[in-house]
């Protein structure tokens, strides 16, 4: 049965700083550039309140977690214990598996290589890979992301973790992408269909073709200026998820204007029917 996930990115903005990783072109090297951001919340407590709203999972994105010491690790690992819920997915915000730059690319599969490692103590089932950033026509580009994704996996299953990639960035915004890279990498490689990222024209049909084959969806509501979701275009998304016969988790993702907690309701209303 399905059942209510969510993401740190929809709470971002009470979390303390995000810690975005860039490429430093000069030194030829990944940096960390801090964003200043309220911490209402701390990760470490940010479980049990999760499991008191009746979710059963989370994701957590690779920027909000502020110590990677095995000290620490261990301690997130622990708050997702006592609580009581999975923890479904690191979401690795950074790298380019399709950069034509060998060394840079080497360098960001290493630097990922470092965080499923990160993963593996802290408990996490799985990480999301970035596909990269390549044009979605570029075949030889598809070629590189799915030797570095295959690579990936057999590095994090060594080590207890899933890699999972995402309709997410620019190699990937076709489902046709997003299924060769799965027929490439087979068994090895699991995918999560967000609802936000397919564009166009052509959005639904992507979807109907991504879900079937999806371990998590980012339930990702179109917004309007005052935050208020596009309910007709979630719930056709919802429904396509449901015609598929979709068993794993909704994780709710909101990134509009004002109170995020109430942000996130309005989704999860959308979303409760679908749980039943």
């Amino acid at each position: 049965m399905p059942y209510l996930s969510l993401t740190t990115w929809s709470l971002h903005r009470n979390l303390g700083p995000l810690r975005w990783t860039r490429w430093d072109a000069d030194n030829r090297t990944q940096v960390t550039a801090m964003q200043d951001q309220p911490e209402l919340l701390t990760l470490l407590e940010l479980p049990i309140v999760l499991a008191e709203k009746g979710f059963k999972s989370m994701e957590v994105c690779h920027f909000h977690i502020p110590d990677t010491s095995e000290a620490y690790l261990k301690k997130l690992r622990q708050s997702f214990a006592d609580a009581g819920i999975r923890f479904y997915t690191l979401l690795i915000e950074y790298g380019d598996l399709t950069n034509t730059d060998e060394a840079r690319r080497q360098s960001d599969i290493a630097w990922i290589k470092s965080w499923i490692d990160h993963a593996s103590v802290a408990g996490a089932e799985r990480v999301r890979v970035i596909a990269g950033d390549a044009e979605p026509s570029d075949q030889l580009a598809l070629q590189r992301s799915a030797a570095a994704l295959s690579e990936l996996a057999d590095y994090a299953s060594a080590r207890g973790v899933r890699v999972v990639t995402e309709n997410f960035h620019t190699l990937t915004s076709t489902a046709e992408n997003c299924l060769a890279l799965l027929e490439t990498c087979g068994e090895t490689l699991g995918f999560t269909s967000d609802y936000g990222n397919f564009k166009g024209t052509t959005k639904y049909d992507d979807l109907s073709k991504t879900i079937p084959h999806s371990e998590s969806i980012h339930a990702k509501a179109q917004t309007d200026a005052e935050g208020h979701p596009d309910e007709a275009e979630f719930i056709q998304c919802m429904e396509l998820a449901k015609n598929a016969g979709y068993e794993g988790p909704f994780t709710l993702v909101y990134d509009g204007p004002g109170e995020m907690w109430e942000g996130i309701e309005r989704v999860r209303k959308l979303v409760a029917p679908y749980l039943e």
